[in-house]
């Protein structure tokens, strides 16, 4: 089953002999459950791509629907309400709150939303994180996989329709690459959510059921892995 679709979508930079195509004429859909990587050099458009895609940057033309909900015809309130509740988003730099602890930064996202904390879906997620005995501590107690695997938690929280991870293993040694990879595909698993990775890992790319290559805006290539 369908869950995203993306149509015709541009994004460009500047004006006149300035302008810069980020994306051009992109389009592609995903299936609910997915684990989709996106894959091409710097300056391709990759980022670009999960930025507009998880509602954190606006197109220049085109759509993108979510769950047959077309995420551009909202207005900025209901953007930022349908980012929070149907988007996870994971960073390379793990961007958590420094004075708030491992606990605190996880359930920001419903805090901000002003829903309650589901306890035994809290203790579940910190559990299969390996956060359970690390939930008070502060980020700079933290190692850089532990902190990501936090981000990880933030980015899980809401159960979200859609998880996005931009370069979630760019700070990382080669272990903690691979341990942050197989959360993500325990949570794309165990809770059937669409996940989209982009990578430079080769590695990691080949482990998605799908690869997206990128290049100069456009989808050079899409394929299935033979995993």
């Amino acid at each position: 089953m369908e869950i995203l679709r993306v149509k015709n979508l541009c994004k460009t930079y500047g004006k006149g002999d300035n302008l810069v195509k980020a994306l051009d004429n992109v389009s592609f859909s995903v299936n609910k459950g997915e684990f989709v990587s996106i894959i091409g050099p710097s300056g391709s458009g990759k980022s670009t791509l999960l930025h507009i895609l998880g509602g954190v940057d606006t197109p220049t033309s085109g759509k993108v629907f979510l769950n047959n909900k077309d995420v551009y015809a909202q207005n900025e309130e209901q953007l930022a309400i349908f980012r929070r509740r149907h988007v996870g988003l994971i960073y390379q730099f793990y961007n958590l709150i420094p004075v708030l602890n491992v606990r605190e930064n996880i359930t920001l996202p419903l805090l901000l939303d002003g829903r309650k904390v589901n306890e035994q879906h809290l203790n579940e997620l910190l559990s299969t994180l390996g956060l359970s005995n690390r939930q008070t501590y502060l980020p700079n107690q933290l190692s850089g996989g532990q902190q990501q695997r936090a981000s990880i938690g933030r980015a899980l929280i809401n159960m979200p329709a859609l998880v996005l991870a931009d370069e979630p293993t760019g700070n990382l040694d080669s272990q903690n690459s691979q341990e942050i990879i197989e959360l993500l595909k325990l949570s794309n698993k165990k809770y059937n959510q669409t996940l989209i990775v982009i990578t430079h890992d080769e590695n990691i790319a080949l482990q998605a059921d799908r690869i997206i290559a990128i290049e100069d805006g456009r989808i050079s290539r899409d394929e299935v892995t033979n995993k």
